[in-house]
């Protein structure tokens, strides 16, 4: 059950996200709709990749497809007074986002049995890879890379799940609430990991 929930979770909210950044970035309807399914899609594909799995296991998900479309549909036809404050709400689904597929992700990996290592891998791809996709494709610097903290959380996710210490949908909903809260935090608190920045002598 929980996977459904996740999946069905992290697909709008992911989708979402990539509408925002295309229409802040002036892409035209082809544009968003390509960005949103790009960014709701863009983590489980490079996971599959990494993993071993077939490219055609992503188009088995029609079902998700049909979700991402009405979700984008659906937030394009919103009037602009009601989003006026995007940004939020951009930062919001995409921690929503983050937070659902990197713990739907370290799920796949715990059930084929993978190391630690490798089920905090699953997480952080899944959960930041769409966004390191929507990012690069609308010329941004990705979130991932930025001072910030954005994919240790989903790093922390894969390693509680990794440990399977703790088990059940009530453990993943916690969890996923916690992950969602920890990064929301993160960007309006303006936590950040240490950075050093070096200048090349010409």
């Amino acid at each position: 059950m929980a996977w459904e929930v996740f999946s069905v979770i992290g697909t709008i909210a992911f989708a979402i996200s990539g509408a925002i950044v295309a229409m802040e970035e002036e892409y035209d309807l082809f544009g968003v709709y390509i960005l949103g399914i790009v960014t709701a899609f863009g983590g489980g594909a490079i996971r599959n990749i990494l993993i071993g799995l077939p490219v055609s296991t992503l188009w088995n998900q029609e079902m998700m497809f049909q979700i991402a479309l009405a979700a984008i549909t659906i937030f394009f036809l919103i009037p602009n007074h009601f989003i006026k404050h995007w940004n939020r709400w951009g930062n919001v689904t995409d921690a929503i986002g983050l937070s659902a597929f990197a713990i739907q992700g370290g799920m796949y990996a715990v059930h084929l049995d993978l190391p630690l290592a490798a089920v905090i891998v699953a997480a952080v791809l899944t959960g930041a890879g769409g966004g390191v996709v929507r990012d690069l494709l609308a010329g941004r610097k990705p979130i991932v890379l930025r001072h910030e903290i954005y994919g240790v959380w989903a790093a922390c996710a894969g390693f509680l799940l990794g440990l399977e210490i703790f088990k059940g949908d009530i453990f993943l909903y916690i969890l996923f609430v916690l992950i969602t809260a920890l990064r929301i935090l993160s960007y309006t608190k303006g936590w950040g990991l240490p950075s050093k920045k070096i200048s090349i002598a010409k």
